[in-house]
């Protein structure tokens, strides 16, 4: 309550309840963008996106190059899939993803080393001369085509495909952009150093977006942790009248589209499942994505890399890394010194919604923003109690559900009942976790639920 006072006082863009967990930034968030160059193959998924997965294009002792597509689908809601570095193609396997879920992928064994990849790959990645390129000479259909083309999906976690996000819909009509540069998870920095490190790439990518879109408007909005970002988003944007940049509250989970569209344009986002910006004429854009629709859409290059921070007080070296998609997690993390001997916890992710890992051998794909390890300090446990009905999951959600009552529901496994209280809307951020003072995992109550909802729905639909 007070936090959100002071928030609205100096004239930061908000939105009603959330939280303020500490923001931990400061492991990696000075850390320059490195190259990772693997030496271990690299085993690269067919299922990355929300849609259609992918199938191979490539058959196994098949040699490849750099950029390659090796895996693609005819669905419209889907992105293809594309080498990351030069090799031959093995015979495909099943993986362990981050989120926990088992697919095919293709294994790709690589070249010898400084063969794999091109020699000026990260200078390119962060190239500073855009200054050329004329965003207005570009056809929206021709840009949707570019971005399907280049395989780009939304990477700030979500994977929907960017192409037909942004295909025009008369149906829907947006006239605004939002390009997110909140990344409200705590300790993740890869969005804040891109910003950084390549702010003429991002606003190139998002007039692209915004003229494939049709919108007359584009704000960049930033949270108030990164005045530095703020700085250089508007020097590198100044001039464009139809950009504007927007300074929001340092307030988790700002960096939600149902929190960041309220936020900026005071607009209230339909519930979820169905319910979209596209209903209120917004199109939210990430930060990291319309740096990779700028390299897509001008120099044709295909999403191969993207940036992982490697992060907390369990790595020895934390830091923000340009990897290869399909490189492991075991290998990445080696690269930064290897975890401390008092670490306890890997998460794919941030603390607050990403998965803790089983093991290291998982691949990196483009929904891998960052990778935390911690140590027991920051893992404190405490054993679950009973629910004492003090209301503070419901007084900080930021979608106004009753957590405690889902969560009841689903440990009863009265799925219907879940079902009516909203439970396919929760978008698990963790906020009734964070602050329920009994530690009841109910993010994780709501997560487990929507798993069996899918079964539950397709029973109730064959007894129809």
């Amino acid at each position: 309550m007070i936090a959100s006072f002071i928030d609205g006082f100096r004239g930061l863009k908000s939105f009603r309840r959330g939280i303020h967990p500490p923001h931990r930034k400061e492991y990696a968030q000075s850390e320059p963008i490195r190259l990772l160059r693997p030496k271990s193959d690299l085993h690269i998924p067919l299922t990355q996106h929300i849609g259609a997965p992918c199938a191979p294009t490539v058959k196994p002792k098949s040699r490849v190059q750099f950029g390659d597509k090796i895996a693609d689908t005819d669905s419209f809601v889907s992105a293809p899939i594309h080498a990351t570095g030069s090799g031959t193609i093995v015979a495909e396997r099943m993986v362990l993803l981050p989120t926990g879920r088992r697919v095919a992928a293709i294994p790709l064994r690589l070249a010898t080393e400084g063969a794999a990849w091109p020699e000026n790959l990260l200078q390119d990645f962060l190239r500073r001369d855009w200054d050329g390129v004329e965003p207005d000479r570009y056809d929206a259909d021709e840009i949707c085509q570019a971005i399907r083309d280049a395989g780009i999906v939304g990477l700030g976690g979500a994977t929907f495909p960017t192409h037909v996000k942004l295909k025009k819909n008369p149906d829907r009509p947006v006239d605004t952009l939002v390009l997110n540069g909140c990344e409200c998870e705590p300790y993740l920095t890869a969005d804040h150093r891109l910003m950084l490190e390549a702010p003429e790439a991002i606003v190139v990518g998002l007039q692209l977006a915004a003229r494939a879109a049709g919108v007359s408007r584009a704000i960049i909005a930033i949270e108030s942790n990164k005045p530095d970002a703020v700085e250089t988003m508007r020097k590198a944007s100044a001039g464009r009248p139809d950009i504007e940049v927007m300074v929001c509250a340092s307030k988790y989970p700002m960096g939600g589209e149902r929190q960041l569209v309220p936020a900026v344009l005071n607009r209230v986002v339909p519930s979820a499942p169905k319910g979209l910006p596209l209903d209120v004429g917004v199109v939210v854009v990430n930060v990291t994505t319309a740096h990779s629709i700028a390299r897509g859409v001008v120099h044709k290059q295909p999403l191969t890399h993207r940036v992982v921070t490697v992060t907390g007080k369990g790595v020895a070296r934390p830091g923000n890394w340009l990897t290869p998609i399909g490189t492991s997690f075991s290998e990445l993390i080696e690269h930064c010194g290897g975890v401390t001997n008092r670490a306890v916890k890997v998460l794919a992710g941030g603390p607050m919604m990403g998965p803790t890992l089983p093991h290291l051998n998982v691949p990196v794909i483009k929904a891998t923003g960052g990778i935390t390890i911690m140590e027991p300090e920051e893992t404190a446990q405490w054993e679950e109690g009973p629910c004492i009905r003090c209301g503070r999951c419901i007084d900080n959600c930021p979608l106004y559900l009753s957590p405690t009552k889902i969560a009841h529901a689903i440990r009863a496994r009265e799925y219907e009942l879940a079902y009516a209280y909203d439970m396919l809307a929760c978008c698990e951020c963790g906020c009734c976790s964070y602050v329920c003072p009994a530690r009841i995992p109910l993010a994780q109550y709501v997560r487990a639920g929507k798993n069996q909802w899918s079964s539950v729905a397709a029973r109730k639909k064959e007894k129809e």
